[in-house]
């Protein structure tokens, strides 16, 4: 089993990155999957979740913090999990985690891929 996560890195305030987590080891269609975060000396966050396909798709959820700049998105086919990131701010500094999470139990967790903003 894995999640392994991309596309983090240093951008300045008001930039966008796109994060990916691909899976693999685990029937990923029926996972609901979930961004964390978190920053030096501070707890994980969750950021945001996108529920397993069904006949009336998924849905999503996100933290207030995120609401309007975040986009959380999965392809079942390629069993990837994005997460889109507008007008960063210096306080979306964390490292960033994709989970797995099934029955209400977070199954499975990537390394995490650091995402920086400064300018």
């Amino acid at each position: 089993v894995q999640l392994v996560e991309s596309g983090g890195g240093l951008v300045q305030p008001g930039g966008s990155l796109r994060l990916s987590c691909v899976a693999s080891g685990f029937p990923f269609s029926s996972y609901v999957m979930t961004w964390f975060r978190q920053a030096p000396g501070k707890e994980r966050e969750l950021v945001a979740t996108i529920t397993s396909i069904t006949s009336a798709g998924s849905s999503t959820n996100y933290a207030d913090f995120v609401k309007g700049r975040f986009t959380i998105s999965r392809d079942n086919v390629k069993n990837m999990v994005y997460l889109q990131m507008n007008n960063l701010k210096p306080e979306d500094t964390a490292v960033y985690s994709c989970s797995a999470r099934r029955f209400g139990r977070y199954d499975y967790w990537g390394q995490g891929t650091q995402v920086t903003v400064s300018s």
